[in-house]
């Protein structure tokens, strides 16, 4: 005789959602707003994460499994057409897509793109409409309006990542789009991605947000040693930041190495904060020409 299943356990749902949208449509900055816990690295330049990025989200009758991808754009180097190839090849993979568009300030090329994709693919979509705080509610209207007319979606949830506003909303419209299945991840996962590679996001942000615009995106970072000492208590790291050009050098270490070491001091401030310990960081800084066109360089770099 077969044993009835609790009710509890027929609704739960679980299942990949792939993050999609324009460089700097806030995907990342709202993964770690779901997580309550930061994973995915941040800079008001677009094309800040150039990897996919996975986050898993725990709820009473749900588990969300986050893939936060690169902003899709139209691409033009080696380096951007890989970014943008990671960001579709997602697509295939997964149960629902969540869409984000900055609706204070749209990308309608990117938009279109994106649009012409989703047609081509018969998965759920949830439309998240972000950076509300920064408009006036009947523009929002419009917009809901405007995107609700295309016919393409699920649900579209107006949101703000940054504030957090109307992100749980949007949660609930993702659980709801999901399939039914029991959890896929145990309990505790945040996320399948190594410790290594966070600190290596780490560094990368670091360098982004302390150069201003005087670094492009020729910058990788790569783990040269990961150490652990005293028992787990102080973890040694040695890294490599890999730039294109000798003067790109010269501005990551700054006069008389001011600038590297603020990048060390507050990569590794943010790193022992994620890993529980104390760090000891030591960087260096090696010129590559040209890296971002080269194959067998992009390879070496993960891309």
């Amino acid at each position: 005789m077969n044993k009835r299943i609790p009710k509890e356990k027929e609704e739960f749902r679980s299942g990949f959602i792939a993050i999609i949208g324009a460089p700097n449509a806030g995907k990342s900055t709202l993964l770690n707003q779901m997580l309550k816990s930061k994973i995915s690295i941040t800079s008001k330049k677009p094309q800040t994460t150039r990897n996919r990025i996975l986050g898993i989200v725990h709820r009473s009758r749900s588990q969300l499994i986050f893939l936060d991808t690169p902003g899709i754009h139209k691409a033009g180097n080696p380096l951007n057409k890989r970014i943008v190839d990671v960001a579709l090849s997602t697509l295939g993979d997964v149960d629902l897509i969540l869409f984000m568009t900055d609706i204070s300030h749209p990308d309608p090329e990117a938009e279109k793109i994106m649009i012409q994709k989703l047609k081509e693919r018969k998965i759920p979509v949830v439309l998240a409409l972000n950076k509300i705080d920064r408009i006036k509610k009947p523009v929002i209207l419009s917009h809901i309006e405007k995107w609700s007319g295309l016919a393409l979606f699920d649900a579209v949830v107006p949101i703000s990542a940054k504030m957090g506003d109307q992100v749980d909303a949007l949660m609930k419209a993702l659980e709801k789009a999901l399939p039914k299945g029991p959890p896929l991840f145990p309990e505790n996962s945040l996320t399948d991605m190594p410790e290594r590679f966070f600190v290596a996001e780490m560094i990368r942000e670091k360098v982004f947000r302390l150069t201003g615009q005087e670094i492009p995106y020729s910058v990788a970072v790569t783990i040269d040693a990961f150490k652990e000492e005293k028992k787990g208590a102080i973890v040694k790291i040695h890294a490599t930041i890999h730039v294109e050009r000798a003067s790109q050098k010269g501005i990551v270490i700054g006069k008389r190495g001011t600038k590297l070491k603020q990048i060390g001091e507050d990569a590794r401030k943010a790193i022992e904060k994620m890993i529980g310990t104390r760090v000891f960081l030591k960087l260096f800084v090696r010129v590559q020409k040209n890296w971002s066109k080269d194959t067998r360089a992009l390879r070496k770099f993960g891309y």
